[in-house]
């Protein structure tokens, strides 16, 4: 964390600031996309959704154990532990461990509903067990707890120009938008986990199993009716982007150029699964690097712009209109039309 970041959070105490830091520190190495754009949110907003990061961090590296170092017994006994310093610390409103103690003064300095932490982690203690979902329907109940209270979690912090409540749906559908699309793009990952979070109804109406995906997996052999699966996955989650895009007109001025770059960075994650054959079974889809140096670059301008706006006195209405300047502008072939 940067100290202009942190005085203009009104964060003073050492033990804090340093706290709020290594949260910075964990969404710098490992949420690259989603520091990309928290870099665009007014300084003082940026130490809040850094420290909500890093706890969803902390949990998520425990469940996915990447180096398949702990056993599950110890996975377990690890996502047990966090939930007892959670749990301790919003009863005595701090901690000694940093992530929580940020985390417990971002809960408190925003009004968030310490339940979202509550579904987060019910959802992630059911990923050491639960291996797949038998329909959307299933998945999104898992989802809640996993994604939409995220969204849910940020509102407060990224603010809204008329009543929170109104924007909360859009918020809780971008964040399942964002996380169906690294469902897809991790889908052969998470296969080697254990884990499936394709539907099994999905699979079944093209003729596919768990059982031919981890054959596909295996074997580096692709046909038609994983193709279809995986396109058929994309399109649902643009569905969802597009419930998810009206909420952008209702969030503070200051904070739609990062969730506007968000949308669009993850928009684009789903453009080149496409461009890449959805052979996400085999090797996972980048977004070049340049791709994401302009989607960057201009959400700075307009944050920019936004600030120079507001610095000028300049106000907006109190329900702005989606716009060519403030829409997000994903590929014409998917949803460009809907929000340039």
């Amino acid at each position: 964390m940067t100290p202009r970041e942190l005085d203009a959070a009104g964060i003073h105490e050492p033990a804090l600031r340093a706290a709020y830091t290594a949260c910075r520190r964990l969404n710098a190495r490992h949420g690259k996309t989603y520091f990309l754009a928290t870099r665009l949110l007014p300084v003082e907003k940026r130490p809040a959704v850094h420290a909500l990061y890093g706890f969803a961090r902390w949990a998520d590296d425990i469940v996915d154990d990447l180096d398949n170092a702990a056993t599950p017994d110890e996975r377990a006994h690890a996502l047990r532990r966090l939930q007892e310093l959670l749990d301790d610390g919003l009863r005595g409103g701090t901690s000694t461990e940093p992530v929580i103690r940020s985390l417990i003064h971002t809960a408190a300095v925003h009004d968030i509903d310490h339940r979202h932490f509550v579904a987060f982690m019910a959802s992630m203690r059911s990923d050491l067990t639960v291996t797949g979902y038998a329909s959307y329907k299933e998945l999104g109940r898992y989802m809640y707890g996993s994604a939409a209270v995220i969204g849910l979690q940020m509102l407060p912090v990224l603010g809204t120009v008329g009543p929170r409540d109104e924007a909360a749906p859009y918020a809780a559908a971008l964040g399942v938008a964002f996380q169906l699309t690294n469902f897809l793009r991790d889908v052969g990952e998470d296969l080697d986990r254990g884990r499936l979070y394709l539907p099994t109804d999905l699979l079944a109406a093209h003729g596919v199993d768990r059982d031919y995906l981890e054959w596909s997996r295996a074997t580096g052999r692709r046909d038609a009716r994983i193709t279809r699966v995986m396109q058929a996955a994309a399109a649902h989650n643009r569905g969802v982007y597009r419930d998810a895009l009206p909420g952008l007109a209702l969030l503070a001025p200051r904070s739609r150029p990062c969730i506007r770059t968000a949308f669009i960075l993850y928009s684009r994650i789903l453009d080149a699964i496409e461009d890449d054959g959805y052979a996400v079974l085999h090797r996972r889809a980048v977004v070049p690097r340049l791709n994401r140096a302009a989607v960057a670059l201009d959400g700075l301008v307009r944050a920019l712009a936004t600030r120079a706006g507001a610095g000028a006195g300049r106000t907006s209405p109190a329900r702005p209109a989606m716009t060519a300047a403030s829409a997000p502008e994903t590929p014409a072939r998917h949803v460009r039309e809907e929000v340039a």
